[in-house]
């Protein structure tokens, strides 16, 4: 496997077995530039961190599959600007802060109680979560470009973001269920989808999670994004089984990329492979993370900042990198391999140095500069990239 990633000839590649602690070798820093125009992003389109619109092999019918771009579409920019007319800017940056204040100390939906803070919440989490949802959608169909699901169960919805991503990424869509306990979010996730071509129509069910899944009908696409960790740890496997039980063909769950996310994220991944799930992305293998602790998988996503976010934030940055964990999982096995850049590759004069995950385990590749095919391949390599033949 080793030896056939990089290029569709055999390259020169080393590889050895990563062991935690071990450099890689390579002979050379890169420069302030290199580090600058390779920040942390997730997926081949990522290069510009704003746009990501480049094609994917042909999809089902001949279909050709496009990056997404993971900024908000401009139906749902418009639809939140909308909802900020005569708002006091302060006012939302005051409840924004208190809420992450309150999910930073293990709280959760609950803190979202009213109109504004539901509008608070959607101006300082939406833009990510969305752009981390889209990175997840964009993985998932570089692997699977042949998928293209015509119903959508989006669990833990909250404003609805992940349906956005979902209904950007997919054309086919054509049914959209909606689950959340949280009556503030539902209310403007309906004001935001009310003039949206493809929202129009949704369908949103309010109530606890465990029970309005036992009433939801199955879904070809299930997402659960930034929702696991807001379940106590004793229910999360029951509601991992249900929610493997309502998805019909793909189940994508994202959670935060900090320790605790990636942790919630393997145990379900692991629960659901012995009930017979198999991983889309992005492991390439159903077998265990190879990865050891204090080391964990994650990704990142940038994304721009629009006005309000930054005001809502009290930012002074036009961008932002949100760091999120997933996990795609599917009811067939896939036949095609390939390995899953860990980290942003090294890249020098000398060589390509980059952390793999891959169907034989946790690899160091380097790629040297004098096989130039290879070189020229490897050091396109972002994090988060599929790398394959």
């Amino acid at each position: 496997m080793s030896q056939r990633v990089g290029a569709r000839r055999r390259p020169m590649i080393n590889s050895t077995k990563f062991e935690p602690g071990e450099e890689s070798g390579s002979t050379e820093e890169p420069s302030p530039l290199t580090r600058f125009l390779t920040e942390p992003v997730i997926g081949r389109a990522s290069r510009d961190p704003l746009v990501r619109n480049h094609a994917l092999p042909p999809g089902g019918e001949g279909e050709e599959k496009t990056m997404t771009s993971p900024t908000l579409p401009l139906e749902l920019r418009a639809a939140l600007e909308a909802k900020l007319q005569g708002v006091a800017r302060d006012g939302i940056a005051r409840r924004a802060a208190l809420i992450s204040r309150a999910y930073r100390d293990g709280g959760n939906s609950e803190a979202i109680a009213s109109e504004s803070d539901a509008l608070a919440y959607a101006l300082a989490r939406m833009p990510a979560t969305y752009a981390a949802v889209i990175a997840s959608l964009n993985a998932l169909i570089e692997v699977r470009p042949d998928f293209s699901p015509k119903t959508l169960l989006d669990v833990g919805a909250g404003p609805g973001t992940a349906s956005w991503a979902a209904a950007e990424t997919f054309s086919s869509l054509q049914s959209f269920a909606l689950l959340d306990n949280n009556a503030a979010l539902r209310s403007l996730a309906l004001d935001l989808a009310r003039n949206a071509a493809r929202l129009g129509s949704i369908g949103y069910l309010r109530g606890d999670v465990s029970t309005a899944l036992a009433e939801a009908e199955p879904a070809e696409l299930v997402v659960a994004s930034y929702m696991v960790g807001e379940v106590g740890e004793g229910e999360r496997g029951a509601l991992a089984e249900r929610l493997w039980t309502r998805t019909s063909d793909t189940l994508l769950v994202i959670e935060p990329g900090t320790p605790a996310g990636y942790a919630r994220v393997i145990a379900l991944r692991e629960q659901l492979i012995a009930s017979g799930a198999h991983v889309a992305a992005p492991c390439p293998h159903d077998g265990k993370c190879p990865l050891d602790a204090p080391d964990w998988c994650h990704f990142a996503q940038r994304l721009p900042r629009l006005r309000a976010h930054m005001q809502v934030k009290k930012a002074e940055l036009p961008f932002e990198d949100e760091k999120f964990s997933y996990v795609a999982l599917t009811r067939r096995p896939l036949l095609r391999p390939f390995a899953r850049v860990l980290a942003q590759p090294v890249v020098s004069k000398v060589e390509v140095t980059a952390k793999l995950c891959t169907v034989e385990g946790l690899q160091i590749t380097t790629v040297p500069h004098r096989d130039k095919t290879a070189y020229a391949h490897a050091r396109r390599w972002r994090w988060g990239d599929m790398a394959s033949d």
